[in-house]
């Protein structure tokens, strides 16, 4: 199977980006399942139902949120009726939405996307290992499902590594998000499994994490607001995940960075067996 993870969309440089781009990627890697956080589309804070559909039609099999999941308010009254769009699982009790979601890919295949938000340097939610080891108990990799991931959305990079030691051999991959940087660790664990501390994120680099400078190297500098935080406007790069899985254990045989467009170093995985 052919997996790709779109690291956070921020603002509308990352939405026109993915809306750009992925298509493209789709054919060109062959993509059995695309999965693209969402969390900053909307001016940099949460995401509205008319942007879902944007990454849809882009082709986005899947959405997943993190800490800005409900800036957004219309995203209450539509979240609990869309399956394809994720937030963090270990929110609390009666918290619109959910954490996971099974699908089957256009070949039959089952796949579970669950998402995760930490909690070094996050909102205090509940216990994410407890969380994911309750989930991976409904069904296992090679039998009920042909593809796991795990997305956790946190701050701190000894946790995602934490989490992704906590399901090797368990999940097909675990990819972090939320620090909009992409990191150059891309591996297979030990036992299996996919693993990349953070996709980066989909959007403009000449920027603070996806914001326009000004404002936060004011703040940094003068240690108080002189505005809003809004989005850079240039240019946007795609940052991604790329995974290949083999098709009986559900097991990583290839994990390979993306980035595609304007201003990071392009790179693509080589695709054996595929032209262009």
């Amino acid at each position: 199977m052919r997996f790709l993870y779109c690291g956070d969309v921020v603002g509308r440089s990352g939405r026109e980006a993915v809306e750009n781009h992925l298509p493209d990627l789709r054919k060109k890697l062959d993509l059995d399942f695309v999965v693209v956080n969402g969390e900053n589309a909307a001016s940099g804070f949460g995401i509205t139902e008319k942007i879902c559909n944007g990454f849809y039609e882009a082709g986005a099999d899947c959405i997943v949120l993190g800490n800005h999941s409900f800036d957004q308010r219309e995203i209450l009254g539509y979240i609990d009726s869309d399956a394809r769009l994720i937030r963090p699982i270990n929110y609390p009790e009666g918290t619109p939405g959910r954490g996971a979601s099974a699908f089957r890919t256009r070949s039959g295949k089952s796949i579970l996307i669950v998402q995760v938000m930490g909690r070094v340097f996050m909102d205090p939610l509940d216990d994410p290992f407890a969380s994911i080891d309750k989930i991976l108990k409904t069904g296992r990799l090679g039998q009920k499902y042909d593809f796991i991931l795990v997305d956790i959305h946190g701050e701190a990079t000894s946790e995602k590594m934490a989490m992704g030691h906590f399901c090797d051999g368990r999940v097909s991959c675990v990819v972090g998000s939320h620090s909009h940087v992409p990191t150059a660790d891309a591996q297979i664990l030990p036992g299996g499994t996919a693993y990349q501390t953070d996709a980066g994120m989909c959007g403009d680099y000449n920027s603070v994490i996806g914001m326009d400078k000004d404002e936060p190297v004011r703040r940094f500098i003068r240690k108080i607001p002189g505005g809003r935080f809004t989005p850079a406007l240039g240019p946007g790069t795609v940052c991604a995940v790329y995974v290949e899985t083999d098709d009986k254990t559900g097991l990583a045989t290839t994990v390979a960075p993306v980035r595609i467009g304007a201003r990071l170093q392009e790179t693509l995985p080589l695709i054996t067996g595929l032209e262009g």
